[in-house]
């Protein structure tokens, strides 16, 4: 291990390009990315100690939600592009899932994590825009983030195996964490392979991403606002990368879903939402919703959302609604629908493509499965997925 870090030392420039940010729910690094302003897989916390303890490293000015030292970005401290609004309302004990994008160039294994701070008075320090947390504050911040780590094992039927580049002998021996494929694994190495996820699946800047996705459990714990942290520990190099997503959990935020179709397993999605408290809508109202598919098309071919209900076609594909490409350029292929739904809705569905001939594509296993939120007037409501 320590000739790997030895390795890694000496090769860092060259190494730099092992990237990764979380993508659902939407961080503040994928926002940076979005307002054209960032890199979002640049955010990199380095050199540090990241394997074999996972827990080691200091955080020093990345804190909880990174820093970007390539252009002296801290996503610590709300901006005008990412930071002001709460991008996912979740319940307390919802299953959930989320995603990370790791780089082509730079997949460097290890274990990654997900955790929320339950210290209001913590987070509030990097909630408001005309503060920058100190660097102890950011260090109090991710001891808190640390104790409310939220563990793989707390989803039943989750794979939470052992990280195969750990003995048990090694701090990195848990399976609480996240884990990475062996770096040296036949096909499916490091972490691209954990969705078998095709390249540019996510969006990264340097080589294109592959998506990882995994579910959590949020805790019993009410917030109007709050943080989602991801971490993921480098194996191969002396890295931690960081990022952070602005949510809100509350009672009847949306739900868990059980049921599948097409698969042996069911994802469960939330959407975005545009307030920071939850309220009943009536029951002649409607949820105002945009889903957001990133995912790279050929001429010709069509992108549909085919699901549950009626407005998804129940299952047909030439019944099911298309998405749109007009916001779709090369850097960022963007698919959007727009529908109008009824508060309180559960649905499953999946992304279809469609060639010019009719052939139809599906996205993998498992099914997505979404609870429209029963938020009075939601007008900006978003729904933000990755093909897979």
């Amino acid at each position: 291990m320590k000739a790997i870090a030895a390795l890694a030392g000496s090769s860092l420039i060259t190494l730099v390009h092992g990237h990764g940010y979380l993508t659902i729910p939407v961080s503040r690094t994928r926002q940076g990315a979005e307002s054209g302003a960032d890199c979002p897989e640049c955010t990199i916390l380095e050199p540090v100690t990241a394997w074999p303890d996972v827990d080691e490293a200091k955080v020093g000015r990345s804190g909880p939600c990174g820093y970007n030292a390539r252009v002296s970005f801290d996503y610590n401290q709300p901006s005008a592009d990412w930071g002001n609004e709460i991008v996912a309302t979740y319940s307390p004990g919802q299953i959930v899932d989320v995603e990370w994008c790791v780089d082509h160039n730079g997949d460097h294994g290890g274990m990654f994590a997900y955790r929320i701070c339950q210290d209001q008075a913590i987070v509030d320090k990097f909630l408001d825009p005309d503060y920058l947390p100190t660097d102890e504050e950011k260090q109090a911040a991710e001891d808190c983030f640390e104790e409310g780590l939220l563990p793989c094992t707390d989803v039943d039927g989750q794979d939470c195996g052992y990280n195969p580049d750990c003995t048990q002998d090694q701090a990195c021996y848990r399976n609480d964490w996240f884990t990475c494929n062996g770096f040296d694994n036949g096909d499916q190495t490091k972490c691209q392979g954990v969705d078998n996820a095709a390249l540019n699946s996510c969006f990264t800047s340097i080589a294109g991403g592959y998506t990882v996705t995994k579910k959590i459990k949020i805790p019993d714990f009410v917030s109007n606002h709050t943080l989602l942290s991801f971490k993921w520990n480098s194996f191969q190099t002396p890295q931690v990368y960081l990022s952070c997503a602005d949510i809100a959990i509350a009672d009847g935020g949306g739900s868990a879903s059980t049921t599948t179709r097409r698969s042996t397993a069911t994802s469960s999605s939330t959407a975005p939402a545009t307030s920071t408290a939850a309220c009943t809508a009536t029951a002649s109202s409607v949820v105002a919703l945009t889903f957001n598919q990133a995912v790279v098309t050929s001429y010709g071919e069509t992108i549909k959302l085919v699901g549950s209900i009626p407005e998804l076609g129940n299952w047909d594909v030439a019944a099911a609604p298309a998405l749109s490409a007009a916001n779709y350029t090369a850097s960022k292929p963007l698919w959007t629908l727009s529908l109008d739904l009824a508060p309180g809705l559960n649905f499953e569905y999946k992304f279809v493509k469609v060639a010019s001939n009719g052939a139809a594509t599906w996205e993998s296993d498992p099914n997505r499965s979404y609870t429209v939120p029963n938020s009075c007037g939601s007008s900006a409501t978003a729904v933000e997925g990755t093909w897979r």
